[in-house]
């Protein structure tokens, strides 16, 4: 089943939103008419609801693993005029675990995607592109806005993700055309206000991610031969951290470790950080191309690099690093596809590493690659197999030049009865390895069978 999240990166699907969405929700109306409605109702079984690292000891009657249900009523609306097409989607998503996840208030979840999509051509040299995807979820899947994931970790609660773009593209000859464009990125989590571990500051995940990415680019490109654009372009990020929070610190003294009590009888807080240290501007230069193999086979890749400054933090400097956005798609049959991409680039990350004088994690440096297939056995069977790799290697703080590693692979085998009605049965796993001195390493596998009306 395919994904409905909006991630706006290289990857369109992954193994989270396979479960928790249905595949027909957000997808273009039936072609005899604009619109479409779709329920879901799935059964599955989680044995890692929380993301619990494996070491970590469960409380007392708490549970790491959970049977449940969902219901995913949808509706989708594709709207086409001469020079104007107009897109809406909405899924709600109720979820009921058996057995309460660790960190929810209650048994029950609820999830909400909408997206938006317009496309205007002024005429045949000038068009416009806007869109926005807004999610309420709990999934790190759902809660991303591109390939690369900030978080591994499920966070309970109406955590909200919001991405919204506007794209101009001309053709000033012939041979050369020109794009601009602007996004923004939202993250609001709910689990807020620092925690204590021991005598260390503990970050909340709102402490350490809520944020709102800006970019703005300008790209130009050449025909160089009909199937082939060579490209050269410039990115301007800016993230600012928006919680207001402290983030990182220690109650003792790290040069001695004693305990200094201020005169109200306090422990004294020692190097004290908040969200907004970790504010970033970069500026990114690539070359790239997009080729036409053949009207079945077609990529892209952009490479180059990025220089990013961290106004906030003293502790860290500026740096270079590589970036890369490539991907390459194969459509073998009507109902059948294959495709894969790599990136590497800087991202938020949700580890922060504080507590001393060497400052705090600031972000990361990760390489990502992902594969997809879509295979239809007959008309009315058709299964998907997908998996993701990213390699994060973080930047800053005490975890400065650590590494974790996130795997996850999605199998789902969907049957077709006729228009109206099908039915589908799926598996995930995820896994992070994370480095010693981090220590959440998990694994996570989840079953689903289900069954799809449409009309």
């Amino acid at each position: 089943m395919k994904n409905i999240v909006a991630s706006v990166g290289l990857v369109a699907i992954g193994a989270s939103g396979i479960q928790s969405a249905s595949g027909q929700a957000l997808m273009a109306a039936d072609a005899s008419k604009p619109w479409s409605v779709s329920a879901t109702l799935r059964g599955f079984y989680d044995d890692n609801v929380a993301t619990i690292p494996n070491t970590a000891t469960v409380p007392d009657g708490s549970h790491r693993d959970s049977f449940g249900f969902e219901v995913s009523p949808a509706a989708a609306l594709a709207w086409s005029m001469d020079q104007t097409t107009i897109t809406l989607g909405a899924l709600y998503s109720f979820k009921y675990y058996e057995n309460k996840p660790i960190g929810s208030t209650g048994h029950d979840e609820h999830t909400f995607t909408f997206n938006a999509g317009l496309t205007h051509a002024f005429n045949e040299q000038i068009s416009l592109r806007v869109s926005d995807a807004f999610v309420i979820g709990q999934e790190p899947d759902l809660l991303r806005a591109g390939n690369t994931f900030a978080t591994f970790q499920r966070v309970s609660g109406d955590n909200i993700r919001n991405y919204g773009m506007i794209g101009l593209d001309a053709q000033l000859t012939p041979e050369v055309g020109l794009g601009v464009g602007y996004d923004n990125a939202f993250y609001d989590y709910k689990d807020r206000g620092p925690g204590v571990n021991g005598l260390i500051v503990q970050p909340s995940t709102a402490g350490a991610l809520n944020r709102i990415e800006n970019r703005a680019h300008i790209e130009v490109n050449y025909l160089v031969l009909p199937e082939t654009k060579a490209l050269i372009g410039y990115q301007y990020t800016d993230i600012n951290y928006n919680a207001d929070e402290l983030i990182s610190g220690t109650f003792f003294d790290p040069s001695t470790g004693a305990i200094v009590l201020d005169p109200n009888g306090n422990p004294t807080l020692f190097n004290p950080t908040y969200s907004k240290q970790r504010n970033s501007r970069q500026h990114t230069g690539y070359l790239g191309a997009e080729q036409t193999f053949s009207p079945q086979l077609k990529g892209s890749i952009r490479a180059g690099a990025s220089y990013t400054e961290y106004p906030n933090d003293n502790t860290v400097n500026s740096t270079w690093t590589p970036y890369v956005n490539a991907s390459l798609r194969y459509h073998y049959t009507e109902l059948s596809y294959v495709e894969g991409g790599i990136s590497y680039d800087r991202n938020a990350t949700d580890v922060v590493g504080g507590g001393g004088a060497n400052g705090v994690t600031v972000d990361a440096q990760s390489f990502v690659a992902y594969a997809s297939v879509n295979h239809a056995f007959t008309p009315h069977l058709i299964g998907s197999l997908l998996g993701q790799f990213q390699n994060s290697h973080y930047h800053g703080g005490t975890y400065g030049g650590e590494d974790e590693q996130y795997y996850l692979v999605g199998l789902n085998l969907a049957y077709r009865f006729n228009q109206y009605f099908s039915t589908e049965v799926g598996y995930n796993y995820d896994r992070l390895a994370s480095a010693s001195s981090i220590n959440r390493t998990f694994d996570r596998n989840r079953i689903y069978i289900g069954v799809t009306a449409s009309y």
